[in-house]
């Protein structure tokens, strides 16, 4: 009995270990996604006028 308890403790810090792993890298994956879209934004040219008006009759 104190073999299935301590195998099931083994068990449940191993499982907390992936999802905090997991987090993690989803976290930096979303912190670079972030910086790249950033720096997409930042090559756009910058157009004045551009965006302000929609043609609706086209």
């Amino acid at each position: 009995m104190m073999e299935s308890i301590a195998s099931m403790a083994t068990d449940m810090k191993a499982a907390q270990f992936a999802t905090n792993y997991s987090l993690a890298v989803t976290k930096k994956m979303m912190d670079t996604q972030e910086l790249a879209g950033q720096e997409l934004l930042n090559m756009l040219p910058s157009t004045p006028g551009m965006g302000e008006f929609i043609d609706t009759y086209a």
